[in-house]
């Protein structure tokens, strides 16, 4: 069984059209990876999950076996490039702290330019990621697939829809609406 199999079934499961741990790849009884099962992700879109703190270097070995190429980490209690180097993937540490404050433009634009730069890899997959996966993580999610020409109402339907804990803060919502904004005019 593949890291792309227990994906799948991943994808599946959170969509609640798979409603156990418990599957068949190929005609075969298989079992979810438990690495990846206790590993905070999400995944929001194919190719983009949300999640918490790697940590360790076992959760980032889990990670690296989920497929993950990109990692932007926007916790700034740790970065994660030492563990990440190993298995050869692109870290971009983007720490922010989670104070309930405005942020800048420019956090944002690092973010998404990192990302839509990984994702023109039809191979790559991208975690994005802080400490609980609640605040700053989603709020960088919604600014990527803003940024790929999602909708934001459908964007954070979709991020909460896939993963219920995430709390999208009126002052983060509000900062990612901004920098839209800049990016708007500056495509103008």
């Amino acid at each position: 069984m593949s890291a792309m199999d227990v994906l799948g079934a991943a994808a599946l499961r959170q969509t609640g059209l798979l409603k156990s741990n418990y599957f068949a790849v190929r005609g075969k009884p298989a079992v979810a990876n438990q690495e990846i099962r206790t590993m905070d992700m999400t995944w929001i879109t194919a190719r983009i999950a949300l999640g918490g703190g790697i940590w360790n270097q076992d959760n980032m070995a889990a990670v690296a076996r989920a497929g993950v190429t990109h990692i932007i980490d926007m916790q700034i209690e740790f970065d994660d490039t030492p563990l990440a180097e190993p298995h050869a993937i692109e870290v971009l540490w983007n720490p922010t702290d989670d104070d309930f404050e405005p942020k800048p433009a420019e956090l944002f634009q690092r973010g998404v330019d990192f990302a839509i730069d990984a994702l023109k890899d039809e191979n790559a997959r991208l975690f994005v990621h802080c400490a609980a996966g609640v605040h700053r993580a989603a709020m960088m999610t919604l600014a990527i697939l803003c940024a790929e020409g999602w909708d934001m109402h459908d964007a954070m339907r979709t991020i909460v829809a896939r993963r219920p804990v995430v709390d999208f803060a009126d002052v983060y919502v509000e900062s990612v609406e901004k920098f839209l904004q800049q990016q708007l005019k500056t495509a103008d």
